[in-house]
């Protein structure tokens, strides 16, 4: 079991607010991600979990049970850090089976020359439950090696591996990935995907990586100054953002802003053209969001059809994303293009796009979401 609740966590460093009542309901079993830019609380925020740091106020309950003053070890949960922390004297077998000789030899167990020979048969066990997890993770020739002689993603493994055999409720990774290549990243990505399928087992896991978030997660909770905007799956907080900050932060290449008005009639103009539908809210200035994919290449122009010149193209073989500056310059839109569709294009030439039928997004002056009419509304967490 791993169901874990968080109640109005607060947290400051002297005069510095870093969380602001946060609460937040992990599921058994499922994979969560924090994540927010540098400096947003999310680490903060997995280490009072993991007991290495104490809220100002709230309360941390694990399967029912209050641990909010627990300390780390008696939590029964594993973290796996950005540095991987593995002893560079031990072999990788060794670095595994520390906690577990920490944690079920006694005191007279782990004596050097006299604790071998008592414990034996506990020894074995345990070398047999560290073989158990190399074998899952694919390590078993890298048992006898020092940190030192792997690769990162090997390293990354072995510290996987050495929080595996504790069997913990709870796996928190604080960006475990981040030390490694591009190339690295993304096959760790799915290799974490499969061992928490295989596991079932909750993870909870920080990130500053949308990428990382979106491709792993069952939810996502986006987080900036100290507090989580919106909690929900990948796909509904991509689709679906709560804010513009949210919105922004979501999706690469970023949202497309643009500024607009709302008249009495809940009516958007952008650029002098008009939404197909409206919104419900006050009438004001409001920023409107459009997705890169959301933007059709037109041949000629039209009047639903925004008109830029073409500075800057982003070929990424698959998709080519096209950096249009409108209004004389004053915006950028970036538009995805197919590579067949986008080859005759040159830098300075005017390109057309429109809006596919109802994509765009509308805020208010405060960065809220406005609904479209018969749209639900975006699921909020403040």
């Amino acid at each position: 079991m791993g169901a874990l609740q968080l109640t109005q966590i607060v947290k400051s460093f002297g005069d510095t607010r870093v969380l602001g009542s946060v609460d937040l309901e992990v599921q058994d079993g499922e994979f969560l991600t924090l994540v927010g830019p540098s400096g947003c609380g999310k680490s903060t925020l997995l280490r009072i979990i993991a007991g290495l740091e104490a809220p100002d106020g709230g309360r941390v309950t694990l399967d029912g049970r209050d641990v909010t003053g627990l300390r780390a070890a008696d939590r029964n949960l594993a973290m796996v850090f950005q540095s991987y922390a593995l002893y560079p004297h031990l072999t990788v077998a060794e670095n595994m089976v520390t906690p577990l000789r920490l944690r079920d030899l006694s005191a007279v167990e782990r004596i050097p020359v006299a604790g071998p020979l008592i414990s034996r048969a506990k020894r074995r066990a345990l070398m047999e439950k560290v073989r158990e997890v190399a074998e899952v993770l694919r390590i078993e020739p890298l048992l006898g090696r020092k940190p030192g002689q792997l690769s990162g993603g090997q390293r990354q493994r072995v510290a996987l591996g050495r929080a595996m055999v504790r069997e913990p409720v709870a796996f928190l990774m604080d960006e475990p990935l981040s030390n490694l290549d591009a190339a690295l990243r993304v096959h760790m990505r799915a290799e974490l995907s499969e061992l928490h399928r295989r596991l079932a087992t909750t993870f909870i896991y920080v990130t500053h990586d949308q990428s990382e978030a979106l491709t792993m997660s069952d939810r996502i909770a986006v987080m900036m100054g100290g507090d989580i905007l919106q909690l929900a799956s990948p796909q509904e907080v991509y689709d679906n953002p709560s804010s513009l900050a949210v919105a922004v932060f979501i999706g690469s290449p970023r949202i497309n802003t643009l500024p607009g008005e709302v008249d009495g009639d809940g009516v958007v103009r952008v650029g002098g053209r008009a939404l197909a539908r409206r919104v419900t809210g006050a009438p004001g200035p409001v920023t409107v969001g459009l997705r890169p994919e959301h933007l059709e290449l037109r041949v000629a122009p039209g009047e639903d059809a925004l008109s830029g010149r073409l500075v800057h193209t982003e070929n990424l073989g698959s998709d080519i994303f096209l950096h249009l500056a409108v209004e004389d310059g004053a915006h950028r839109l970036i538009a995805r293009a197919q590579p067949g569709t986008a080859t005759a294009l040159s830098i300075g030439d005017t390109v057309h796009v429109v809006r596919a039928s109802g994509e765009a997004m509308v805020f208010d002056a405060a960065g809220r979401r406005l609904p479209m009419a018969g749209e639900r509304r975006a699921v909020e967490v403040a």
